[in-house]
C-alpha cells in the first residue's frame, strides 16, 4: 500500500466512521463531532486525491469538507434553546 493510498484510507475512514456513528444514533447528524470528521475526513481524502491527481475527487472531497466546514460555523452561531 502506497503512502497515497494509506492517506486517502484514513480520510475516507473518517467519513464513513461518521455516517457509522450517525446512522446508529451514536452521534447526532447536526452535531460537532459529525461535521469535524467529516471536515478532516474529506479534506484528507482531496489532499490523497490530489497527490494521485484524480481531479474529480479533488472536487467532490474537497466540496464535502467545504460544506461540512460551513454547517459547523452555522451550528456553532445557532443560538441554543
Amino acid at each position: 500500500m502506497s503512502t497515497n493510498d494509506m492517506i486517502g484510507t484514513v480520510g475516507v475512514g473518517l467519513i464513513l466512521i461518521a455516517y457509522f456513528l450517525n446512522i446508529f444514533s451514536l452521534i447526532k447528524k447536526d452535531g460537532i463531532l459529525f461535521y469535524v470528521l467529516n471536515i478532516f475526513g474529506g479534506g484528507i481524502a482531496c489532499f490523497s486525491s490530489y497527490l494521485i491527481k484524480f481531479w474529480p475527487f479533488v472536487v467532490l472531497e474537497g466540496t464535502w469538507a467545504l460544506i461540512s466546514l460551513v454547517a459547523l460555523v452555522k451550528s456553532i452561531k445557532k443560538p441554543q434553546a
